[in-house]
């Protein structure tokens, strides 16, 4: 029996409380969120002041219980399938509906990287596109010395008036990275609206009164920390600056209790990865993207 995907561009409260429902289960299980940060803020802050919904369409089996997609504008695309109604094709239903969302042309996050997922990427003629390290470590293994370049002073962000200034800084640190460097106003206002969000966990280097670099560090509900954000101005990238902004930050989560710190790195950008393998970061999970074009899907027809 085909299941049936309907479409919406705005969410009722009750298929928002499905989404999120369902988005939590789907984590328990897996052991990673299947929707990306960016996607679970628009939902969570859906009509709000200053916010634009989701920015896509929205694609539901049985109003969000069973299944749901998301598609933003720019064409990328996450699922997510309930534990209990994996195996009858609901996954299917939902990335040939993704397809015509799209016209065709398709990215797909698979988040942590799951068997199931390749599979069915393989045999609907995806190909794997860009994979997205995740990796930990431990604070009870000592830091390395990093001492700050001189003239660089590391203090926290002071909200209200770094707003903009490290807005303009990460756009240019991060002006081709596809989610990054396109943060408006309104995603960072999201973020520090969160829980999460503590100020003096988010390190700024500046020199001569100037944003030169920062170390945004998050600390999780479970308690886990990340390295959130770490982002260096063109300008300052011979300065070295990023190993001792990372254990800046590193020892900051350490000072208030957090024994263990993520991170996202993508595998494209081997001097991060070094950066953080020498640093003592080891693989954890990963999440991947895979993309299928019209013509491709034309030749598969």
């Amino acid at each position: 029996m085909t299941a049936e995907v309907t479409r919406a561009n705005r969410l009722t409260p009750d298929q928002l409380a499905a989404v999120l429902a369902l988005a939590h289960a789907a984590e328990e299980s897996d052991g990673s969120p299947p929707l990306s940060e960016q996607t679970l803020l628009r939902l969570r802050h859906a009509g709000s002041a200053g916010t634009a919904g989701s920015d896509g369409v929205h694609l539901l089996v049985n109003d969000g219980r069973d299944g749901y997609g998301h598609v933003a504008s720019d064409g990328a695309a996450e699922l997510v399938i309930a534990p209990a109604r994996r195996g009858h094709g609901l996954g299917r239903a939902l990335v040939d509906a993704a397809l015509a969302v799209s016209g065709g042309t398709l990215e797909v996050w698979s988040h942590g990287d799951h068997p199931a997922a390749a599979a069915l990427a393989r045999a609907l003629g995806f190909e794997r596109t860009r994979v997205l390290r995740r990796m930990r470590r431990s604070l009870a293994e000592p830091l390395p010395a990093a001492e700050v370049p001189d003239g660089v002073v590391v203090r926290a962000f002071v909200p209200g008036r770094d707003d903009e200034p490290w807005l303009r800084l990460n756009a240019r640190a991060f002006a081709s990275h596809p989610e990054q460097g396109r943060l408006t106003l309104d995603d960072l206002h999201l973020r520090m609206a969160e829980p999460w969000f503590d100020p003096a966990g988010f390190l700024l280097a500046e020199r001569a009164g100037q944003l030169i670099g920062f170390h945004w560090t998050k600390i999780h509900e479970d308690g886990l920390g990340e390295v959130y954000v770490l982002g260096i101005d063109p300008d300052a990238q011979g300065m070295r600056l990023a190993r001792p902004l990372v254990v800046a930050g590193l020892s900051w989560l350490g000072s208030v209790g957090v024994d263990t710190v993520m991170l996202y790195v993508d595998e494209s950008n081997p001097r991060a990865v070094a950066l953080y393998e020498k640093l003592g970061f080891t693989p954890w999970t990963s999440d991947v993207t895979y993309r299928r074009t019209a013509s491709a899907a034309a030749g598969a027809a």
